[in-house]
């Protein structure tokens, strides 16, 4: 029993100075870390601003060293994130066609990105070079790859809108010389009931690296609605009758199959439809004549002629 609660005393003793001794590392580690060093570290380069008239190719670098002065926090942190800087191109230096940014543009605009309590003694004195390849553009079309499959007794309303439906593209003069219209990814809607909107990515070649599309999706709409039908009646207006004959055609009016909205099928009549027989397209051994539905309603979707031909009988005055 007594020796039990030695035991128990020594494992606890035990405990407690394990604590103390992660706290006193800790209490260590803080003030050793917030003390001020000096060390190398590295910068990943980030180069923002570019000419619009121009595409980086290359640069001599993408990471600087430097040395500074900072604490130890900052060096830890360096370690598990390395510091990004951006480098403005906006105002490049040239010479020669080459461009570049000098050590000393460069080494100020590292220093405005890094903190009050930071400070650089260092840094790599070597010029950042660049090649550059020169950018021309210029508006394209879009082509839809768009299948339209439709419920039932429903129609579509015009034709579909594509926003945008030109897009500006801008690269290499040899890129954008294979580049007439652009299409989007193929795409198919099914049994559609109700107008839609839906969005659809650009098709683009792997072989065209450095061109860039002003937009990389355009928005595609349609109206659909549900069409009624209706029979209507037209007469048949012959033309190019030969001087001095009169014509009779058996029968004198065709049936026309009408699909619109139920509304405007209310509306119309056989006067809003013009249906002609071409007398001069006749050779003068057939007895029938070729018949041609030549205006309709914008608000009739469609009208078939049930009755392509009709005889006829020729008299001269």
């Amino acid at each position: 029993m007594i020796n039990e609660i030695k035991n128990g005393l020594q494992r606890r003793k035990v405990k407690i100075f394990l604590i103390f001794l992660l706290c006193s590392f800790l209490a260590w580690l803080v003030s050793r870390l917030s003390e001020t060093y000096t060390s190398r570290t590295t910068f990943h380069l980030v180069f923002t601003n570019v000419p619009d008239s121009l595409l980086m190719d290359k640069a001599s670098k993408d990471k600087v060293e430097a040395r500074l002065r900072a604490s130890g926090f900052q060096f830890l942190a360096f370690n598990f994130n390395p510091k990004r800087i951006q480098i403005d191109l906006s105002e490049l230096d040239m010479v020669e066609s080459s461009y570049y940014v000098p050590q000393g543009k460069y080494r100020s605009q590292i220093e405005k990105q890094l903190s009050g309590s930071m400070s650089i003694l260092d840094v790599d004195r070597d010029t950042l070079f660049f090649e550059f390849l020169p950018l021309f553009e210029k508006e394209i079309p879009v082509d839809l790859n768009i299948g339209i499959n439709l419920g039932p007794n429903y129609l579509l309303e015009g034709e579909l809108e594509v926003d945008p439906d030109t897009i500006t593209v801008k690269g290499p003069k040899d890129e954008l010389a294979g580049i007439d219209r652009v299409s989007t990814l193929e795409m198919v809607l099914t049994d559609l009931t109700d107008s839609f909107r839906t969005t659809a990515a650009l098709y683009k070649s792997e072989s065209l690296k450095h061109t860039v599309y002003s937009a990389n999706s355009v928005q595609i709409s349609g109206r659909v609605f549900r069409f009624s039908e209706k029979i209507i009646e037209v007469p048949v207006e012959v033309i190019n009758l030969p001087e001095g004959t009169e014509i009779k055609t058996f029968p004198n009016v065709v049936s026309l199959l009408c699909k619109a909205r139920i509304e405007k099928l209310k509306e119309i009549g056989a006067s809003d439809f013009k249906v002609v027989a071409d007398y001069g397209q006749t050779k003068e051994t057939r007895q029938f004549l070729n018949v041609e539905l030549i205006s309709k309603p914008e608000s009739v979707h469609s009208a078939q002629i049930l009755q392509t031909q009709v005889e006829f009988i020729l008299k001269r005055e």
